[in-house]
């Protein structure tokens, strides 16, 4: 009996191709990613309408698209805001999703993701959802890493990057928070 060799998989990581010290600005459309595909029966949840995990796994992959094109490395996702679903998604229709990056800070960044579902048959288009995503560079050691500043080239994404900002806020607040409470709950007990 042959004997099989274990893959080594670092070997086989598309992650290891980092673009090394290339910390030149980027503007926003050279990583920005629109994402289409059919969904199919696969898709379907009990109620016949598309899972909103399957939608979900959509939206994370198209962000860690942009995130690594924005890098040049590897990006994780760090965190996902509130994801409310507007309208259902049918089996059938086209989805959409488009993603750029808002806001970028010293390892970490904003990327924005807005879903929409056209009927294949008619061609109406529905927003169908939008979320946040923070996603956190890693260098080949698994570590944050620097990454680019972006370029706002126009007044769009100008105010993008200025909403991005109170959001960091807010988030960067409520994870103090739910620090303080968790020491508290640990002295309680």
């Amino acid at each position: 009996m042959k004997s099989v060799k274990p893959i080594d998989r670092k070997q086989v990581r598309p992650t290891d191709a980092y673009i090394e010290d290339n910390m030149e600005p980027k503007s926003i459309a050279f990583s920005s990613i629109t994402v289409v595909q059919q969904m199919m029966d696969a898709d379907a949840n009990i109620a016949g309408n598309v899972h909103g995990g399957s939608i979900m796994k959509l939206v994370d992959n198209t962000a860690c698209m942009v995130g690594m094109r924005h890098t040049g490395g590897n990006a994780v996702t760090a965190s996902l805001d509130r994801l409310d679903f507007h309208s259902p998604v049918y089996v059938g229709d086209i989805l959409r999703i488009k993603a750029s990056v808002n806001y970028v800070g010293s390892t970490s960044m904003e990327i924005g993701a807005r879903v929409e579902a056209e009927a294949v048959l008619t061609g109406e288009v529905r927003h169908t959802a939008s979320a946040y995503l923070t996603f956190v560079s890693l260098g080949p050691d698994s570590k944050p890493r620097q990454i680019p500043k972006i370029i706002c080239e126009t007044d769009r994404e100008k105010a993008r990057f200025a909403a991005a900002l109170v959001r960091k806020k807010k988030r960067s607040e409520a994870i103090k928070e739910s620090r303080a409470q968790r020491e508290l709950s640990l002295q309680k007990s």
